[in-house]
C-alpha cells in the first residue's frame, strides 16, 4: 500500500464508532469502569469531569455490558456518572522522518520543548509480528562498537538480545554506548518507568548530543500511569518499524522489560484477572512474546531490506536470573548479555559477565578463526572462575592445571580486553583482531 493509502487507512480506522459515549460506572483502583460505552479494545476515549480538565484513557477489556478504561492521566475529580465519549477507534500514531533527534512521551508527543515536527505517516502501535516462514535469515553481522559484544557475543542484523542484570550495575550506560557506536541508521531508545531525576542526565550526559542526533527517545516515567507506560514500549516499537520498513537498518533498545511487565500486571489485575505466577496475570506472559517478536528483519514479502536489531534490558529481582520475567524473556530472544553485580563493584565496565552470555547466531556469523578464537577466551575465563576461590586465597599451586595456568596467565590481557570506556567505540575488525592475538597468545604460552 503507498503513503496516502496508508493514511488513508489509518483515518477510516480512527473513523470507526467515534461519537460513541457511555459514562463512570466505578472505579477500580488505578482504571475506570464504564457502562453503555461497546468501544473495542485499544480504542482511545475522554473522560469528562464535571469539574477539572479532560482525561484520555484507552480501552482495555470489557465484560457484560461493562468496559474497563486505563487512563494516562491521574483521574482525580472523575466521579460516577461523568460522560465517556470515544475519541479513536484505534490508536493510531503519527511517525516521519522529522522524529529522529527527537523526545517523546508515551504516547508519541513531543516533550523537548522544541517545534512539532513534520509526521505524514502513520504506524500502527498494535502491529502483528512478522509471520514466521516469512522472516529472512540473518546473515549480517550488527556491528556495536562494544569489544565484548562484537568478540565474544557477536550479534546479527536482525537479532534480538536481552542484557539481564539487577539496578545499578551499568545497563543505561551500556545502552548509551550502543546508541553511540553501533553500525545503524536509526536509533530509537525507549526508557519505561524510568525515574524522573535520570533521564534529563541520561539524554545530556549518557546519550550526549551525539547519540541523540541519530536517535528517537520515547520516555515514560516510573510515576506515569500504567497505561501510558505500556503505550512507550508500543509506540517505541512502532517507531522502529515505521523505519525499517523504510529500508534502514534500526537499533530498538527498551530499558526495561520488567517494568512493562509490572505496567501490565496493573492493567491486568484492574481488569479482574488472577494472579499467577509470583503476582502476574497471564496477560503480560501473553504481552512478552507479541512484543519482541515484532522486532527483526523486514518480512520477505515486504520489499524492504530494513531491519531491527533489538536490545531489551530487563531487571533481575533479586540477581535470580530464573525469576519469572527473565526467564519469559529469555526463551523469546535470540542470546542473552548477563551483566556481573561483582564485575561492577571491581570497575570492570561493561559488566559483561561473558561465561554467562550467550548469542545464539555467533556461530553462524562468525569466522573459522574467529569464533576458534573466542571459543579460546570463553574457556579461559570458565577456568579462571572455577578455581577463583583457591586462587584469591593463595592455595592454588602454579602447575597443578595448563589450562589454570594459562588462564592466570592471561586474564589481565583479557580484562583489558574486556573494559572499555563509556565514550569509547573500537571497529568491530579491530575487536577480532584483538582477540585473534589473545587467542594467540594463549596458544603461545601453553606451547613453552
Amino acid at each position: 500500500m503507498n503513503v496516502a493509502g496508508t493514511r488513508y487507512a489509518a483515518r477510516l480506522r480512527r473513523a470507526v464508532s467515534v461519537g460513541l459515549t457511555g459514562s463512570v460506572a466505578r472505579l477500580t483502583g488505578a482504571g475506570a469502569v464504564c457502562a453503555g460505552l461497546p468501544a473495542p479494545v485499544g480504542a482511545e476515549v475522554s473522560f469528562a469531569p464535571t469539574a477539572g480538565p479532560a482525561v484520555d484513557g484507552v480501552v482495555t477489556g470489557f465484560h457484560g455490558g461493562e468496559t474497563f478504561v486505563m487512563p494516562f492521566a491521574d483521574l482525580a475529580g472523575v466521579r460516577r456518572g461523568d460522560r465517556v465519549r470515544l475519541v479513536r477507534g484505534t490508536g493510531d500514531l503519527s511517525v516521519g522522518e522529522g522524529l529522529i533527534g527527537r523526545v517523546l512521551d508515551g504516547r508519541g508527543r513531543v516533550i523537548d520543548g522544541k517545534p512539532a515536527p513534520p509526521r505524514p505517516d502513520a504506524a500502527d502501535p498494535n502491529a502483528a509480528p512478522p509471520s514466521a516462514l516469512g522472516r529472512p535469515p540473518i546473515r549480517q553481522k550488527f556491528d556495536t562498537g562494544v569489544r565484548v559484544i562484537d568478540g565474544l557475543l557477536t550479534v546479527g542484523r536482525g537479532q534480538r538480545i536481552g542484557l539481564f542484570a539487577g539496578s545499578g550495575v551499568g545497563k543505561s550506560t551500556l545502552l548509551a554506548q550502543l546508541a553511540r557506536g553501533a553500525d545503524a541508521d536509526v536509533s530509537v531508545l525507549v526508557l519505561v518507568g524510568e525515574r524522573g531525576r535520570e533521564v534529563r542526565e541520561f539524554l545530556d550526559h549518557d546519550l550526549g548530543p551525539d547519540g541523540l542526533q541519530r536517535s528517537v527517545v520515547v520516555v515514560a516515567t516510573g510515576d506515569e500511569p500504567a497505561a501510558v507506560r505500556l503505550r512507550a514500549a508500543l509506540t517505541g516499537t512502532a517507531i522502529a518499524e515505521y523505519f525499517r520498513d523504510r529500508g534502514r537498518s534500526v537499533l530498538l533498545m527498551l530499558d526495561s522489560v520488567t517494568r512493562l511487565a509490572q505496567a501490565q500486571r496493573e492493567i491486568g489485575l484492574a481488569a479482574g484477572e488472577p494472579p499467577a505466577t509470583r503476582g502476574y496475570p497471564p496477560s503480560v506472559f501473553a504481552l512478552l512474546p507479541r512484543l519482541l517478536e515484532r522486532s527483526g528483519p523486514g518480512g520477505a514479502g515486504s520489499g524492504s531490506p530494513g531491519c531491527i536489531t533489538a536490545f531489551y534490558t530487563t531487571l533481575v529481582d533479586g540477581d535470580d536470573p530464573n525469576e519469572p520475567i527473565a526467564d519469559a524473556v529469555r526463551g523469546t530472544l535470540d542470546g542473552h548479555v548477563w551483566l556481573s553485580r561483582s564485575l561492577a563493584e571491581s570497575n570492570h565496565f561493561p559488566a559483561v559477565d561473558v561465561p554467562g552470555s550467550l548469542s545464539r547466531l555467533m556461530a553462524q556469523l562468525a569466522a573459522p578463526d574467529h569464533a576458534a578464537a573466542a571459543g579460546r577466551v570463553r574457556s579461559l575465563l570458565a577456568s579462571h572462575r572455577e578455581a577463583e576461590d583457591l586462587i584469591r586465597i593463595g592455595a592454588y599451586q602454579a602447575g597443578s592445571s595448563q589450562t589454570v595456568d594459562a588462564a592466570v596467565r592471561m586474564k589481565p590481557a583479557i580484562d583489558a580486553f574486556l573494559r572499555q570506556r563509556p565514550d569509547e567505540s573500537t571497529p568491530a575488525a579491530d575487536a577480532v583482531a584483538a582477540l585473534l592475538a589473545l587467542a594467540a597468545a594463549a596458544d603461545a604460552g601453553a606451547a613453552q
